[in-house]
């Protein structure tokens, strides 16, 4: 067990020995500890050896400056520098803020950038602004559109939060592909089967193996299978996809550079790095902000108390597991899995960061 403090501190100092300036280690450190702290630990400290390692290689800059390279009263493209995706999010979504604050909505699309970790964090940014927040990104090309053997788009996440009165926010954060990529490397890593449905061979028949996407395998669109409604989660993907690199001038499907460092760079790329897309929209501009407060609160309730299903304990709100993971966890530390602690504790040495265990 580790304390979040632990964890925080020894994700800062790995940057910060990257090179990292203080303030952006800080906040691709916070980031990481929100994802272990609302149980999503696909995109937590299993993500940082290959944050470090491409930092290493020089494939992200430490020190990266986003720049606003156009922009009108409620939108703007930034160019991420080729920085740490966290940190480049952030200042997207504060922008997407400032904008909103002024214009009512603010949208800001994002190209050289690179994998940002969990969503929700960015659009979550919104809600203390009594903002609705949204927030999506492209991904490595490792999901296979309906009926296609190859893997053209990334799991591609969208999410939104929207905040309530005395109810908690609704915060919606998924994936458009059946499973996150992360996730898929959590199995692999454990020695796990993956339910059939979630990835497919090359051949594009379905397989049970994690460890496939290292073997031109694919993971497959939200609904699996176009019986089941593949082609919507492919649909999804597309639009975010869209959004986030057609629009930015970001690299699209197929030509978005890997967020892993054993895999190398692309070359001849038609865009810039990866894209992201982001969105703020102040909740007064479109109708009294205490009227919609308390709405949000009748809606919450009402599917709060619906009916369970038979053998279910009762009906979620999207945000409920991950909040509810988010209290328990600050209390009670957090336990990450032995092979991603010997990993970090292989990049501390290599570093000269002490490492806590």
């Amino acid at each position: 067990m580790s304390s979040i403090a632990t964890i925080r501190e020894l994700a800062t100092r790995l940057f910060l020995a990257c090179r990292v300036p203080q303030q952006d280690a800080v906040t691709a450190a916070s980031v990481i500890v929100s994802a272990e702290l609302r149980d999503i630990p696909s995109h937590g400290m299993l993500r940082l050896p290959d944050y470090v390692r491409m930092l290493q290689q020089g494939r992200i800059n430490p020190a990266a400056r986003p720049r606003v390279m156009h922009q009108t009263p409620s939108t703007a493209l930034l160019d991420g520098d080729n920085g740490l995706g966290a940190v480049v999010s952030v200042k997207a979504m504060e922008l997407a803020i400032e904008k909103a604050v002024r214009a009512g909505t603010g949208w800001v699309a994002v190209n050289n950038s690179n994998h940002f970790g969990i969503a929700a964090y960015y659009a979550m940014q919104a809600l203390g602004h009594d903002m609705i927040g949204i927030c999506m990104t492209n991904a490595n090309p490792l999901v296979a559109p309906t009926f296609s053997a190859a893997g053209l788009l990334g799991t591609n996440p969208i999410a939104v939060a929207v905040p309530a009165g005395k109810q908690a926010p609704v915060v919606a954060d998924f994936a458009t592909a059946s499973i996150a990529r992360g996730k898929v490397d959590l199995l692999h890593r454990q020695g796990l089967p993956i339910r059939e449905g979630f990835v497919q061979e090359s051949s594009g028949m379905t397989s049970t193996d994690p460890g496939v996407l290292k073997r031109g395998g694919a993971i497959r669109p939200l609904g699996s299978s176009r019986e089941f409604g593949s082609h919507k989660g492919y649909c999804l993907g597309a639009i975010v996809d869209l959004l986030s690199a057609v629009l930015s001038g970001a690299n699209f499907g197929p030509f978005v550079p890997p967020s892993v460092a054993y895999l190398p760079l692309k070359e001849d790329l038609p865009g810039k790095g990866t894209g992201h897309f982001f969105g703020a929209m102040r909740i007064d501009a479109f109708r009294p902000a205490s009227a919609f407060r308390d709405m949000m609160d009748q809606w919450i309730s009402t599917l709060r108390q619906a009916k369970p299903a038979r053998g279910e304990e009762k009906v979620l709100i999207p945000g409920d597991p991950e909040r509810q993971a988010e209290a328990r966890n600050s209390k009670g530390g957090i336990v990450l899995m032995e092979n991603v602690k010997q990993e970090i504790a292989r990049l501390c040495e290599e570093t000269g960061v002490s490492c806590p265990w």
